[in-house]
């Protein structure tokens, strides 16, 4: 046997094993390319001429992604599970790879799973109030359409649909389905360096969450409490008046339902942050609401309304309100069109401006936005 050939002999022995070992893993790859249209407009502060803008942008319905995710089974009801999420621009030249903006890792992590027991999990993940705002919500977690993600995005809330509710350095802790109720929890390590005075600190900007999730038939109900530790800078820095830190605890719970009527689907929350940082004139504690409904339509299709008001407890500081309407029409299970119409009206005393786009929104000023695009998940 030639060289070569003892090479290749070796290869095809190698390729057998591993082929052996990849049967014992289930890979799946999936996504969501979602882009469409927008056309946003505000006014602007002291009589200046209003802002406009009109393009195409992607992750409007849902963010644009690319995942895999597998599990290989080890015996007794135990498995080896892992995701790999990444967030996609794909309205420009932009791919997977840099680790900022778009282009940023969503989720990803490495645990174990037992059907009895449950998941524990490694990595960058989300804290419980990610999921729990999507499901109560008639735009599940769209960042551009949503009342409700908008106005707690403005807030700097980590219970939220928004990319602050991502925690990195993460252990989770995910139940089984006991009758309906499920628990799931978060503990975020900071891995701050600190100062040279201070040393090592491994506390700073640290978060727990935990969470409660009741659904059976038509009615699904979310109790969600999650507190951010020794926080080192406060989230909500815009003006008139920026909030300061003096590192301490930031807390937040929430109250979220839905009911489906068949006819038509409501849904409800209530959530509450209490900012412990600073004084009453300079920190961000909020409550925020919401009321919404989904009507299905045409057979494949449905309607989305919904309000939502995030009041600022702070000295002086008012509120911000947007609603929103929308329609949806399914092309198959996979391929949604939608088109959506956002008004936020941020008050003159509002701690923080809320809107879709930056370039578009300013206290004190209302700002809409229309958007019409397509969803597809594979």
């Amino acid at each position: 046997m030639t060289a070569v050939q003892k090479k290749l002999s070796a290869l095809a022995i190698a390729a057998a094993f591993a082929g052996g070992a990849f049967a014992q893993t289930n890979v799946t790859i999936y996504g969501i390319a979602d882009a469409g249209f927008v056309n946003s407009s505000g006014d602007r502060a002291n009589g200046a001429k209003n802002a406009n803008f009109n393009g195409i942008n992607s992750g409007i319905m849902s963010g644009s992604r690319l995942g895999f995710k597998g599990e290989e089974g080890l015996g007794n009801g135990l498995k080896a599970v892992f995701l790999l999420e990444y967030a996609l621009a794909i309205d420009g030249n932009t791919g997977i790879g840099s680790g900022t903006g778009a282009t940023s890792s969503r989720q990803t992590y490495v645990g174990l799973s037992d059907n009895r027991f449950g998941t524990v999990a490694l990595g960058r993940q989300y804290a419980p109030g990610y999921n729990a705002t999507s499901r109560n919500n008639p735009f599940g977690g769209s960042t551009a359409q949503s009342p409700l993600n908008l106005l707690t995005a403005a807030a700097g809330n980590s219970l939220s649909a928004n990319e602050a509710s991502r925690t990195n350095n993460a252990v989770t802790y995910a139940s089984p389905v006991w009758n309906g109720f499920s628990a799931n929890a978060i503990y975020g390590f900071a891995e701050n360096g600190g100062t040279t005075a201070d040393g090592i600190s491994q506390g700073n900007g640290g978060l727990f969450g935990a969470g409660l999730n009741y659904a059976n038939g038509p009615i699904n109900l979310d109790l969600v409490f999650q507190q951010r530790s020794g926080v080192a800078t406060n989230p909500v820095t815009t003006t008139p008046v920026t909030t300061v830190s003096t590192q301490d605890n930031i807390n937040e719970w929430a109250l979220l339902g839905s009911y489906d009527f068949k006819v038509v689907k409501v849904f409800g929350s209530y959530q509450s942050q209490d900012d412990n940082n600073g004084t009453s004139a300079r920190e961000g504690s909020n409550k925020t609401w919401q009321v919404g409904a989904n009507i299905p339509v045409f057979g494949n299709g449905s309607i989305q309304a919904s309000y939502a008001k995030l009041s600022w407890d702070r000295t002086g500081a008012g509120d911000n309100t947007a609603w929103a309407l929308g329609y949806r029409h399914a092309l198959s299970k996979r391929t949604t069109l939608y088109t959506t119409y956002t008004l936020v009206d941020n008050d003159n005393n509002a701690l923080a401006a809320a809107g879709y786009l930056s370039q578009t929104r300013a206290i004190g000023e209302k700002n809409a936005t229309f958007t019409a695009g397509l969803n597809h998940a594979f």
